[in-house]
């Protein structure tokens, strides 16, 4: 049988990182184009990698409480019409259904784009009294965007993600949920993912629409750019009084419910993709990889060497993913083919390892390799797969630091953006003249005020005028 070429190459992503990318998602086999628009087809490695985040987000969401629902893929325009600054936020990005089989629909529909007012719609049902609350409800679904421009997991007008929608009585209670909410994911990003985010506050201007405050956790991608890589909303009562959703209270009087919802998209996959990637293609924090070891038998034809590639398997499966590839390409075709696929640990066994009771682990990080006695590998594989996690977390930190400027006035700052990428901290003074001023003269957007300020100066960057807060600028995808 003719053996398959090695894997082809990637385009170096300092050449042309947009193309670096485009190679990766597909040559990694995450996903294919499909004949609609702007949407993609989620391939099973994709989806694997996206299950294992939806596994260890879910376990969070339950354990604090929260409970999973299924709302419609419907909105009728009626009820999205209630709230006017959310359904004005939305309205470029709506899809909508004007024809039911062959009849025309008086009352058009539109495809979920965020699912707000369907549970708005069911609270007014389902809450009548203080005892009622808090409602923690969370659904898995799609969404629909009808974006313009479109690239893989990035921005793609049909997404997977995941929407918590939560009802309290109390501001306090509400504020803290959605705090709460935004810790979780930046936890999971940082102990799961091997990405360094920075918690903060959105700007009037970036928040969510129809929200009072917006908390965002901001990721910086290898070239500099910023990724948004989840959000958690605070909506005060603006919803329940839209929707007429009322409690009586512990006095006995008729009260209005606050609210929150966050979210995490299959967006996080391209984050993933932009933070650890390299020229080999994909590298994959161990918390989430399909396959955390791939085996794969060197001289696979000599006795013995299958038999001890399956015997090894059968042990290590109760620790981590693993997976043994028999098939007949040479191992130099494999090597490529898993770093390519960005497997955090390859375990290579020949005649020779066998007779000397180890293997050689190879990390798919920074490519070390460790001599391995076959008796110590339940102790070892762990502690490396460890070292894959923070080797990645702190090559993605460097990168964030290096790339991370200060600038006190406009000079400063178009120094630091001119033909450049990555964070610029500055000083603002809360007008949206000056955000926008600096959109138009330095092609940057205000990604958030960190929750740990730092004071840079007693003016904003742009006007001079005094300053309310630090901000963090940026180019972002």
């Amino acid at each position: 049988m003719a053996q398959k070429k090695m894997v082809t190459a990637i385009t170096s992503m300092n050449e042309d990182f947009a193309q670096w990318y485009t190679d990766i998602v597909k040559k990694a086999e995450l996903v294919d184009y499909s004949s609609v628009r702007g949407c993609m087809i989620l391939r099973p490695y994709g989806y694997a990698i996206w299950e294992n985040i939806q596994k260890i987000l879910d376990q969070r969401f339950k354990e604090t409480g929260h409970e999973n629902v299924g709302m419609p893929l419907f909105i009728p325009e009626s009820l999205l019409q209630k709230e006017k600054d959310h359904v004005e936020g939305f309205a470029p990005e709506v899809a909508w259904v004007t024809m039911g089989g062959n009849e025309k629909l008086t009352d058009r529909l539109c495809v979920r784009p965020t699912s707000e007012t369907l549970f708005c719609e069911h609270y007014a049902h389902i809450i009548h009294s203080y005892r009622d609350l808090p409602k923690l409800y969370n659904q898995w679904c799609s969404v629909v965007r009808w974006e313009k421009t479109t690239r893989p997991f990035l921005r793609t007008m049909e997404f997977w993600w995941q929407e918590g929608h939560t009802m309290h009585e109390t501001a306090q209670e509400a504020i803290e949920e959605t705090e709460r909410m935004l810790n979780i994911y930046a936890d999971v990003c940082e102990n799961q993912l091997a990405i360094p985010v920075i918690k903060g506050k959105k700007t009037d201007k970036e928040k969510f629409a129809g929200a009072e405050a917006t908390y965002t956790i901001e990721a910086m991608m290898h070239d500099g750019k910023a990724l948004q890589s989840g959000t958690s909303h605070y909506f005060g009562d603006g919803f329940a009084k839209a929707f007429d959703i009322a409690f009586t209270g512990r006095d006995n009087t008729l009260q209005h419910p606050f609210q929150t919802s966050w979210g995490m998209s299959t967006r996080i996959i391209g984050a993933i993709i932009m933070t650890h990637g390299d020229d080999n293609g994909l590298v994959l924090p161990p918390a989430i990889a399909p396959i955390q070891v791939v085996i794969v038998p060197v001289a696979q034809h000599t006795e013995g060497v299958l038999d001890k590639a399956y015997e090894l398997k059968e042990r290590l499966q109760k620790l981590v993913r693993v997976k043994v590839d028999d098939t007949d390409n040479s191992p130099g075709w494999k090597f490529a083919e898993y770093e390519m696929k960005g497997v955090p640990l390859r375990l290579e066994i020949g005649p020779k390892d066998i007779e000397k009771g180890q293997c050689v682990i190879v990390r798919r990080d920074n490519r070390e390799k460790y001599f391995v006695p076959l008796d110590q590998l339940e102790q070892k594989l762990p502690e490396l797969m460890q070292a894959v996690h923070d080797g990645l977390y702190a090559k993605a930190l460097q990168n964030r630091i290096e790339k991370t400027t200060a600038a006190t006035n406009m000079e400063e700052m178009k120094a630091a953006t001119d033909g450049k990428n990555g964070f610029v901290k500055a000083m603002w003074c809360g007008d949206l003249a000056c955000e926008e001023k600096l959109k138009e003269e330095c092609g940057i957007s205000s990604r958030c005020m960190p929750f740990e300020q730092e004071h840079l100066s007693d003016t904003c960057v742009c006007c001079g005028k005094k300053a309310k807060a630090m901000v963090i600028w940026g180019k972002a995808y």
